[in-house]
């Protein structure tokens, strides 16, 4: 796992798109993000167990596996929006980025994750997701409960969507206590 500022300059969502400053898993964490290097399954396993993980499937994102709909559905992922639950992710094989937005919402830090890493995105955090420029990418994902997907593209109305607010409260309270 990698992650930094995204530099914000035109070109392919796929592109590293890296400004050369990081950004620490400290600071990720204080916006509710978690990130673990898991080297097997049975550390997933662990971790699903202390975090009340239920069920898990697995999806591939790739042109071979998707078919004519790859870009169409790389660029429906790209759009910025949350979830009313967590999004875990265990990539298997491949690679991509998860891009969340800063404690005032205004910038987007790129997470690079690759083979092993394990990321946790709060409920009600903005977000998107992209292919690597190899454009492919094998992840294990986990649900609490029975799995669902389900995007809201940012817009007023999501902003005021009780977990929206919810994980605006949580992360005032933990960008003050730092």
């Amino acid at each position: 796992m990698r992650a930094y500022w995204y530099d914000e300059k035109p070109g392919d969502q796929r592109l590293p798109h890296d400004s050369g400053t990081a950004v620490d898993t400290t600071y990720l964490s204080t916006l509710g993000v978690l990130y673990h290097h898991c080297p097997s399954v049975s550390s997933v396993d662990d971790i699903s167990t202390q975090r009340q993980y239920k069920n898990r499937d697995e999806i591939t994102v790739s042109p071979d596996k998707m078919g004519a709909v790859y870009e169409e559905k790389v660029k429906m992922f790209f759009n910025e929006h949350l979830h009313e639950d967590e999004e875990i992710r265990y990539v298997l094989e491949g690679g991509g980025y998860f891009d969340v937005r800063s404690e005032d919402d205004s910038r987007w830090i790129r997470i690079g994750l690759g083979k092993g890493d394990l990321v946790v995105l709060p409920a009600g955090i903005y977000h998107r997701f992209t292919t690597d420029e190899q454009n492919y990418i094998k992840a294990m994902r986990l649900f609490k409960e029975e799995p669902k997907w389900t995007p809201l593209n940012r817009s007023e109305t999501v902003d005021e969507n009780p977990c929206r607010k919810e994980y605006v409260e949580y992360r005032e309270k933990a960008i003050g206590a730092n």
